[in-house]
């Protein structure tokens, strides 16, 4: 019987061995992500910018030092949850990953879905959201609602950091003020998961 570690590193070295889209033509590192491969909760962005293709690390650059102060201001540590994106290497430009790019990677994220076997799946944005619902979606529609999704799983929409660094207002009802809410609704998950 394989291990979780020995699986992510079957899928991990995937990953680097892939030339099923453009993408890999761009690539420094493959990204394929990090924390904990028992973690009840997994955030997923759309695909690593210029920090992360350099490191081979998710969500380093400005958003996801965001994210990381996101998930601060809760007690949440990065180690405990597990942070992926849809598409493993960076687009050109930052761009959008495409619909074709998205599927050719997706055998990689199910993989990582099914060896963490998290509870709640944390889109953030609407690529990552549109990826699990299969359709193109509006994050501000869906956000901080939970949708029932595959294996029993549960979708918890929230709005990508860049999103946050472009729209920095505090005020009542603005991005950062519900995403305040909803980073407040992930820290209960984990408590009520700890209480099992």
């Amino acid at each position: 019987m394989l291990t979780k570690q020995e699986m992510m590193d079957a899928i991990k070295s995937r990953v680097e061995q892939c030339f099923s889209c453009p993408l890999s033509n761009f690539r420094t590192n493959t990204v394929l992500g990090e924390g904990d491969l028992d973690a009840p909760i997994m955030f997923v962005g759309e695909g690593p910018g210029a920090d992360e293709d350099k490191t081979g690390r998710p969500f380093v650059g400005r958003a996801g030092q965001l994210l990381t102060k996101i998930l601060e201001s809760v007690e949440i540590k990065r180690e405990q949850v597990y942070i992926c994106n849809v598409v493993k290497c960076r687009p050109p430009g930052n761009r959008v990953p495409s619909k074709e790019e998205q599927r050719a990677c997706a055998h990689f994220l199910l993989g990582q879905i099914a060896v963490i076997n998290p509870q709640i799946i944390v889109p953030l944005g609407s690529t990552a959201l549109g990826f699990f619902m299969g359709k193109s979606v509006s994050i501000g529609e869906y956000r901080g609602t939970e949708i029932k999704w595959k294996g029993n799983k549960t979708l918890f929409p929230m709005f990508h950091p860049s999103f946050l660094l472009r729209n920095p207002s505090r005020a009542k009802g603005s991005p950062k003020d519900l995403t305040w809410r909803d980073i407040k609704k992930i820290r209960s998950y984990l408590d009520e998961y700890k209480r099992r």
